[in-house]
């Protein structure tokens, strides 16, 4: 979706407040796994869109459009690419559209962009462009209107033609009608550069729509988290800096806490003034750190750390071509983007029903499905790496990891048990003391209010149900005995498979189980988790090659845990069991009578 029909929707629910993040490319491998966890997490606050930049000179074309894939399908954020005409001929700036509307990808930050490194001065390569004018003609005369293209405004001028602190009034004007012109040319959304007094944003933003720039302004606001790093941003950019802000900074420029602590406080001042006058949007540069920027939204009332609102069991996605997806298997709820990967590429996402999809061919599995984050691989290793000396020992892990003594898992690219498990956790840390060992489960829920914070999706004003789920390895002996319980309880539908394909079931091959649905005011009933008999015989590849890829391997070559780990492997079934009676059955109490 273009961010500028995002604004736009928002703009038609009174009082409604739309903000944005910015981030950038970081220089490592460990800093861009360390990004995407972050971004992660500010993404669950429900930003309209981020966006990446693209780097001076263009040097980090690569990592950008390596970046702005992810984030757009993997963590599932609107996503706006930054592209500057720096070092960029004609063929280069096609190369990067075209990758990134292949991608899902709709929206377009249109610069001309600063000087490589150890240049002064900007010089229009040759097949290039001079300016960001060039690039939104070439973008719209090329794409037409699949992309959204967004340019900066500069409320004080842009630096450029600021001299000695300020810019002349006619260098002032010219600029104004030079944003104008680019406006005209195709652009629908301004973003403005950093400032820090307010006044001078709001007359600026007063001059556009005096010379008849009527498009949304969007305020760039950057939060001060530390001092020289204030200097060195506003020095580059040529940014007033207000008395008062020097006044307030220079007793404490020394305490990076302090300078911190004022900088949320001015964020939250600044933002609180430009609400007031009627703008409802913000773009927060947050330089990569995560906590001024989410301290300033919840001093503006706009997030909550405690209510993070979901609008389907799973984060919804993104990409333009699956923006009507509505439905899933529940075996990848801990895995989401591993299932995104697999899935890539479909004709048609499922819409409505499970059985409407017409891509029941699934992507192989490949190594992407087993790399993990740096710091999630230590995690990992520091929790589950331990001797294994018996089954006894590999219990003891599942149970753990159930009661939240452990905060990974090989089996989830999630942080921890997920908030509805946790209902249900001391239960599952029973069943896993008797041998079936648990990657996924869900409680019951018989029309609990649709924002639950454990249990809720879909926003205010439904009521959300669910039918008790669990998912599990257990051995040969475990199985039949569990068969064996089930066929005095009806209401009880089960898949098992081992590693070899071997089969058993009570329900049919073409059978698909909603497990998850929702009834909310004017729309239809939604089901957003299925229970599906091919899905499951795809996903137990994946749920059996973690036993040796996702853990074994972290033990050295001729390790007796790594060899323990492989006999699971090969003599257990994975199960997935649902209770079906949703308002009077016991899931749990099935194995308690075992064992």
């Amino acid at each position: 979706m273009k961010v500028i029909e995002k604004i736009r929707d928002a703009a038609t629910e009174e009082g409604k407040v739309v903000f944005s993040f910015e981030f950038f490319p970081p220089k490592t491998e460990d800093g861009v796994d360390n990004l995407f966890e972050r971004m992660d997490r500010m993404v669950a606050h429900g930003p309209a869109f981020c966006d990446i930049t693209w780097g001076a000179g263009g040097s980090t074309a690569d990592l950008t459009l390596e970046i702005s894939n992810k984030m757009q399908n993997m963590i599932c954020v609107e996503t706006m690419m930054h592209l500057t005409c720096t070092n960029m001929p004609v063929e280069k700036i096609d190369h990067a559209l075209d990758t990134i509307k292949s991608n899902g990808i709709q929206n377009v930050l249109a610069l001309r962009g600063d000087p490589p490194h150890g240049q002064d001065k900007f010089v229009q390569i040759q097949g290039g462009f001079a300016c960001a004018l060039d690039l939104v003609q070439h973008i719209r005369a090329k794409y037409g209107d699949y992309f959204g293209i967004t340019v900066a405004g500069y409320p004080e001028a842009h630096p450029d033609v600021i001299l000695n602190g300020v810019a002349t009034s006619e260098a002032y004007q010219s600029d104004l009608a030079y944003l104008k012109r680019k406006v005209d040319a195709g652009a629908d959304l301004i973003v403005t550069q950093l400032f820090y007094d307010t006044d001078i944003f709001l007359k600026f933003v007063n001059d556009c729509r005096q010379i008849g720039i009527t498009c949304p302004i969007v305020p760039g606001i950057m939060p001060i988290n530390n001092y020289k790093g204030f200097l060195r941003m506003t020095g580059f950019c040529k940014t007033k800096i207000p008395s008062e802000v020097t006044a307030a900074l220079e007793p404490i420029k020394d305490n990076d806490e302090a300078v911190k602590a004022y900088g949320i406080h001015l964020g939250t001042e600044m933002c609180k003034k430009i609400l007031a006058h009627g703008i409802k949007t913000l773009h927060v540069y947050t330089l990569n750190m995560e906590k001024s920027a989410l301290a300033i939204l919840m001093n503006l009332g706009l997030i909550e750390e405690s209510k993070i609102s979901r609008p389907f069991p799973w984060r919804r996605p993104t990409n333009v071509f699956r923006v009507k997806e509505d439905v899933r298997p529940i075996f990848w709820a801990n895995r989401p983007r591993s299932y995104i990967s697999r899935t890539i590429g479909w004709d048609q996402y499922p819409h409505g029903r499970w059985s409407d999809s017409c891509n029941p061919s699934y992507g192989g599995l490949t190594d992407y499905q087993f790399m993990r984050p740096r710091a999630r691989d230590k995690k990992l290793q520091d929790e589950w790496v331990v001797p294994l000396k018996s089954i006894e020992d590999v219990q003891e892990r599942f149970i753990k990891f159930c009661l939240g003594k452990l905060k990974s898992s090989p089996w989830s690219e999630l942080d921890g048990l997920q908030p509805e498990s946790k209902i249900i956790n001391e239960l599952l840390g029973n069943i896993n003391s008797k041998g079936f060992l648990t990657i996924n489960s869900q409680p019951a829920v018989n029309g609990e209010k649709s924002d639950s914070l454990s249990v809720g999706w879909g926003g205010p004003g439904g009521y959300v149900y669910q039918k008790a789920y669990l998912e599990f390895f257990c051995s040969r002996e475990k199985l039949n005995a569990l068969v064996d319980k089930c066929k005095g309880h009806p209401s009880l539908t089960y898949m098992a498979v081992n590693k070899e394909g071997t089969w058993m079931s009570n329900v049919g091959p073409g059978e698909v189980n909603a497990v998850t649905w929702g009834v909310f005011p004017a729309r239809e009933i939604i089901q957003p988790t299925v229970v599906d008999p091919s899905s499951f015989m795809v996903w137990k590849d994946e749920a059996f090659e973690i036993w040796s890829r996702g853990w074994a391997l972290l033990y050295p070559e001729d390790d007796p845990s790594r060899k323990l780990l492989e006999e699971v492997q090969n003599s257990h079934f994975l199960v997935s069991l649902v209770d079906n009676d949703y308002i009077n059955g016991d899931l749990f109490a099935i194995f308690m009578e075992l064992f």
